[in-house]
């Protein structure tokens, strides 16, 4: 039997099984054996040496755009960036990725039009395993549906889970150290739901024997298994629904409704015409809220503050983040930083390179001649 008949006996044995206490153990097991063989998979699939997407990353920050075909990412990615990526109104027009750059306030952000999935790409249809893996790079996904099919949205995110991509979650906070004897032991924060054995069973699944397992948050079985692997990539998204100009009055109840059943605050989503160009203002200042870039304006000796092009930095960055990024010899040659804007308790302050930066600061770095 090959892995992919494994696999789908796996997932049929799982789905066929009632979930209760009694059975909690097993389909824990059964799950821990599932992403073991998908791994496995993956592996197979990955060294047989077939073409792929590479997009080497640049800029500040990388936005991957993520829908089904002929939806209207390449019209998006035009009017939003300098890009040319050919739009078409039939499906499968992109059959490559598409980098386009969009320049917003001093920040460089990288937009990439990937070809549109369709479902099944996690188990490689369409090329799918290549464009998720470009989408895994990204630091936020921008899913876009059509107004009049939203519930392409659940397709979509299912896809994403299956190629091991978490959205706006953080990572479970289950820490595991490896030992030379004594077996398993388990401690947790708090009063775990699921059992202690079948937290040992699944962690005798991925290969530990012995080992101490801390656990700081209430995991179901399969936040346990994702704490457990370490090829999770954590990301956050925004919805932006594309046509809306072509949105009647007396339909947008219907679309309000679609969104609310997917959990997808109305309000929150960003509603937008690509091919008109409208709402694309709304959607930038989203995506740099998202990113949570700032801006640092430097002072340069000699030269004054240069308000032209900042140094873009991200939220809860320090000057040692920006001494890395400014690169050259600051990290040999640092003495101290003076610092004036919404971080400093006064215009000037004397800071380390612990100092936390904030948004508009104007930093002036001090170093040894």
């Amino acid at each position: 039997m090959g892995l992919e008949e494994e696999i789908q006996e796996l997932e049929d044995e799982i789905a066929s099984t009632p979930y209760n206490k009694s059975t909690e153990s097993h389909i824990g097991r059964l799950k821990s054996k599932l992403a073991e063989k998908k791994e496995k998979l993956d592996q197979q699939s990955g060294s047989g040496g077939g073409g792929g997407y590479s997009v080497e990353k640049h800029g500040d920050a990388t936005v991957a755009l993520v829908g089904f075909p002929s939806v209207g990412k390449s019209t998006l990615l035009n009017a939003l960036t300098n890009a040319d990526s050919e739009t078409g109104a039939y499906e499968f027009t992109t059959l490559d990725v598409h980098p386009g750059m969009l320049k917003h306030k001093g920040a460089d952000i990288q937009i990439l039009d990937v070809p549109g999935l369709i479902e099944g790409a996690a188990g490689g249809r369409g090329g799918g395993k290549e464009v998720l893996s470009v989408v895994r790079t990204a630091d936020l996904i921008v899913f876009l549906v059509s107004v009049f099919e939203i519930e392409q949205y659940d397709r979509l995110r299912e896809e994403l889970y299956a190629n091991k991509i978490r959205l706006d979650k953080q990572p479970p906070r289950v820490s595991i150290r490896k030992k030379a004897k004594d077996g398993l032991s388990v401690t947790s924060s708090v009063d775990l739901d699921l059992d202690e054995e079948t937290v040992k069973d699944v962690l005798r699944e991925h290969g530990y024997i012995n080992a101490d397992v801390t656990i700081g948050e209430q995991v179901d079985l399969d936040r346990l298994i994702d704490g457990v692997m370490d090829n999770r990539v954590y990301l956050p998204s925004i919805v932006t629904v594309n046509k809306a100009d072509l949105i009647e009055p007396d339909y947008l109840p219907t679309v309000n409704a679609d969104l609310e059943e997917r959990g997808i605050d109305p309000e929150e989503a960003i509603f937008i015409s690509a091919e008109k160009e409208k709402g694309l203002d709304g959607l930038v200042e989203r995506l740099w809220e998202e990113l949570g870039l700032i801006r640092i304006y430097m002072d340069k000796p000699g030269r004054g503050v240069d308000y032209e092009e900042p140094l873009i930095l991200r939220e809860g960055d320090t000057v040692d983040d920006a001494c890395r990024k400014l690169g050259g010899s600051f990290d040999d040659r640092f003495r101290f930083a003076r610092v004036s804007g919404p971080s400093a308790k006064h215009d000037e302050q004397q800071v380390g390179r612990d100092h936390e930066l904030a948004d508009e600061d104007v930093l002036r770095i001090v170093a040894r001649r």
